[in-house]
C-alpha cells in the first residue's frame, strides 16, 4: 500500500487531497500546525476508509517544524510515494500594510517549504523508479498581484523546472493552479468574497480530481476548470500594465476587509 505525506491537510484542499487518496486506499501522514485537530481527522479517514493516517503536528513557518517533516520524507523504511505540499495562508492588506515579518512569513511556507520538502522526498523517490509531488500553487501566479502571488509564481517555476531535470526518473512533479475554491482560506486570512460571481467559485473535491488525473497523465501544470484554462489564455493577450490594474483593482474589491 501507497503512502501520501500532506501538508495543510485539515482544511480546504489539503483534506479533499486526504479525503480522495484515503478513499482510493493510500495510507496518510496528515501535517498541519493543529495537533489536536490533525488526530480528529485521522480517525475519521482511518474509521471511514480503513487507511493508516497517522499525524504529523509540524509549523512550516519554524525551523523545527520543517526538518520534522523532512526527517519522515527522507524515511527508507516507510517511503513516502506521493507528496502534496499544500500549506499555505493569504495576509491582510496590500504591500506595505503588512508587516514585514509576515511577509517573510509566507515566502518561507510558501516557497523554503516547497523547496525544502521536496528535495526531501525526491531522492527517496527517484531510489525506487517511482513518486511523485503535486506543489499547489494558484491562478494568482499568473497577473500581478504581491507577494502571494509572486510566490506562487515561483512555485510554477520551480515545479515545472524540476519536472523537466527528473524527466524519465519515473518521479512525477505537477503543479496545481486553482482559482476560487470553497475552503476557509479567505476566511482564515478576513478577506471579503460577498461579490466573487458565483461561477468562479470551484469545489474542492472536484479540483483535487482533477488535479490527480492531471498527474496520472504526466502534466507538470494543471489548471483544473475550463473556466480559469479560458481566462488564463485571454490574460495572455492583455497588455501587462492593464493586467496589473485590473489585478490590484480586484485584490482591492475582494480582498481584506
Amino acid at each position: 500500500m501507497t503512502t501520501a505525506l500532506i501538508t495543510g491537510a485539515t482544511a480546504g484542499l489539503g483534506a479533499a487531497f486526504a479525503r480522495r487518496l484515503a478513499r482510493d486506499g493510500h495510507n496518510l501522514v496528515l501535517v498541519a500546525r493543529n495537533g489536536e485537530r490533525l488526530r480528529e481527522y485521522a480517525t475519521e479517514l482511518h474509521d471511514r476508509h480503513g487507511v493508516e493516517a497517522s499525524v504529523l503536528p509540524a509549523d512550516l513557518s519554524t525551523e523545527e517544524g520543517l526538518t520534522a517533516v523532512e526527517e519522515r520524507l527522507d524515511d527508507r523504511e516507510h517511503p513516502v510515494d506521493l507528496l502534496v505540499n499544500n500549506a499555505g495562508f493569504g495576509n491582510k492588506g496590500r504591500f506595505l500594510d503588512v508587516p514585514m515579518a509576515d511577509e517573510l512569513t509566507m515566502l518561507k511556507v510558501h516557497c523554503e517549504a516547497v523547496l525544502r520538502l521536496t528535495a526531501a522526498a525526491v531522492p527517496v523517490m527517484r531510489e525506487r523508479g517511482r513518486g511523485g509531488v503535486v506543489n499547489v500553487a494558484s491562478v494568482a501566479a499568473f497577473v500581478p498581484r504581491g507577494t502571494y502571488g509572486a510566490s506562487k509564481a515561483w512555485v510554477v517555476q520551480f515545479t515545472q523546472g524540476v519536472a523537466k531535470d527528473l524527466a524519465g526518473s519515473g518521479v512525477r512533479l505537477m503543479v496545481l493552479c486553482p482559482g476560487f475554491v470553497r475552503t476557509e482560506f479567505h476566511e482564515r486570512a478576513g478577506m471579503d468574497t460577498g461579490d466573487i460571481p458565483g461561477w468562479m467559485w470551484l469545489d474542492a473535491d472536484r479540483v483535487v480530481d482533477a488535479g490527480l488525473k492531471d498527474l496520472a497523465r504526466g502534466r507538470p501544470l494543471s489548471v483544473p476548470d475550463p473556466r480559469y484554462k479560458v481566462l488564463l489564455g485571454a490574460s495572455r493577450l492583455v497588455p501587462r500594465a492593464v493586467l496589473s490594474k485590473a489585478s490590484s483593482t480586484t485584490g482591492r474589491k475582494y480582498g481584506p476587509k
